[in-house]
């Protein structure tokens, strides 16, 4: 078959499926298309998804770990040049826009060039979702000083100043390593008065102090590595799912208000010696989740098993779902028993046991300067031996090796769970960066494994059956760190 035979094949497609093909094109990609023909240049023009990324134009070779000053200039203007000439195209007030999508760096005049794009896209033409995820140029914790913040911050406020209207139309809000002052979260608040979903990142304002959030549509929060003596969500009536990751305090660090409709949670934090353990049914009150991830950073566990109160009973009785993210290698599981007890309903348990070693604070003596704990195990007894479960059908174990402690705690989790259909036992998760090459003592023969099985379940009357492998299921995979922010998962890793 010929080359033109192809071409008209594809053009005799109709309009609808010709714009749908290009929807699910890379923004670069599709408007590449509107040199082939006048209709090409059309059907570009009617693109309901607009997602533009700066990182796309990132040039040959370049990458997240040697870009320049320069080449973030020349993608800055590449994105701008590539959302000017996407929605100048368009007729005025034609098809909706179900998503625009700008992902750019804080620098030089660029982000206010397009927010005011934007910000005209919005007067012109029905957008359903906008989203404005805003980069620096210098990233990561450990790379940022005090005047980057306060720097970024500013440019950030003077973007914000310029572009009411175009923040006043976002659905989705981005935002990382940034200062402000006290007043000015408050402010993009209530000037984004559509919000949905926001994720603050690496952001404070100066000194430790409380963070308030009020807002009558958002509803997914995301508050990582942020420096504040306090969060308060005081009004959030469509608020579903939070994560609230790396706070510096152990005293009343979340403060939930109202927040009637929240059903998922993620909370991880890196616990050292003397931090005060957080009793979840204190942490969670007045909620109740349906999702729940606990994340230890393969550190010491900072949360305080309780006996199954009323309190407890109450925050748990609609969960069904919990994922226990990197508990230390070598410990005891056993305290993680308390969640079944206190959770009726509870259909799915993950947990990884890992030391990884990315993550983790390894040169002992810096871990005896920032007081990391030797010992990073709880003890817990329950006070119900004979206690039995009757929601429980899966068990995932990420890191599971052959060791006493946690072979004991697959059989205490099979005894107790009468209606258990599966038991997934993975090895250790892989990481691209790291170096450990401690052995894993996993049943990785046959012979293995059908030893594994009888060790588990002698004695114990149960249907449950025990797979075991390194090649994990796709529903598995994408659970590993859920309840997680929708945002990150957006982000593009380069």
């Amino acid at each position: 078959m010929c080359k033109g035979n192809r071409d008209d094949r594809l053009s005799a497609l109709p309009d609808d499926i010709l714009v749908n093909i290009l929807n699910r094109l890379d923004v670069t990609d599709a408007a590449g298309t509107s040199i082939l023909s006048r209709r090409w240049s059309r059907l570009s023009a009617e693109l309901s998804r607009l997602t533009i990324n700066a990182q796309d134009f990132a040039p040959e070779g370049v990458s997240s770990s040697n870009v320049s000053a320069d080449d973030l200039v020349r993608m800055n203007a590449a994105a701008l040049e590539a959302t000017k000439s996407i929605l100048t195209r368009r007729n005025l007030g034609g098809h909706t826009i179900r998503l625009l999508s700008a992902t750019f760096y804080l620098r030089d005049d660029f982000p206010t060039a397009i927010g005011l794009v934007v910000d005209h896209a919005m007067a012109t033409h029905l957008v359903e979702m906008a989203k404005f995820s805003v980069m620096t140029e210098k990233d990561g914790l450990n790379n940022l000083d005090d005047d980057d913040l306060v720097t970024y911050g500013k440019e950030f406020m003077r973007f914000f100043d310029a572009c009411p209207n175009a923040f006043g139309g976002l659905t989705s809000l981005d935002l990382e390593n940034l200062r402000f002052g006290e007043s000015d979260i408050c402010n993009v608040l209530s000037t984004c008065k559509r919000l949905k979903h926001l994720r603050l990142f690496n952001y404070d304002s100066g000194d430790p102090s409380t963070l308030q959030v009020e807002h009558s549509h958002l509803s997914e929060l995301s508050i990582v590595s942020c420096l504040f003596e306090q969060v308060k969500l005081k009004w959030l009536p469509q608020l579903k799912k939070m994560v609230f990751d790396a706070w510096i305090g152990f005293q009343d660090p979340l403060v939930l208000g109202h927040v009637p409709l929240l059903e998922a949670v993620g909370l991880t934090n890196v616990a050292v010696s003397f931090h005060r353990m957080v009793k979840l049914n204190e942490f969670l009150s007045g909620t109740y989740v349906r999702g729940l991830r606990l994340g230890f950073k393969s550190e010491k566990i900072w949360v305080q098993p309780e006996c199954p109160t009323g309190s407890l009973a109450f925050v748990f009785r609609q969960l069904r779902f919990v994922n226990l993210v990197n508990l230390p290698e070598g410990y005891d599981l056993t305290w993680t028993m308390f969640i079944l007890e206190a959770a009726p309903l509870l259909k799915e348990l993950y947990m990884t046991v890992w030391d990884h070693a990315c993550t983790m604070v390894t040169d002992e003596q810096k871990r005896k300067e920032e007081f990391y704990s030797e010992n990073k195990g709880v003890e817990w007894n329950s006070a119900a031996a004979d206690f039995k479960h009757h929601s429980l059908v899966t068990l995932v174990i990420f890191g599971f090796e052959s060791e006493d402690y946690m072979l004991s705690y697959v059989r205490r989790v099979m005894q107790a769970a009468v209606n258990l259909e599966d038991v997934f036992l993975y090895c250790r998760l892989e990481c691209s960066s790291c170096q450990d090459e401690k052995p894993i003592r996993f049943p990785w023969t046959k012979r293995q494994r059908i030893s594994l099985k009888k060790r588990v379940t002698v004695g114990i009357e149960t249907f449950a059956i025990i797979h075991s492998g390194s090649v994990l299921r796709s529903d598995h995979s994408a659970k590993i760190g859920y309840p997680k922010c929708s945002l990150v998962q957006a982000k593009k890793d380069w």
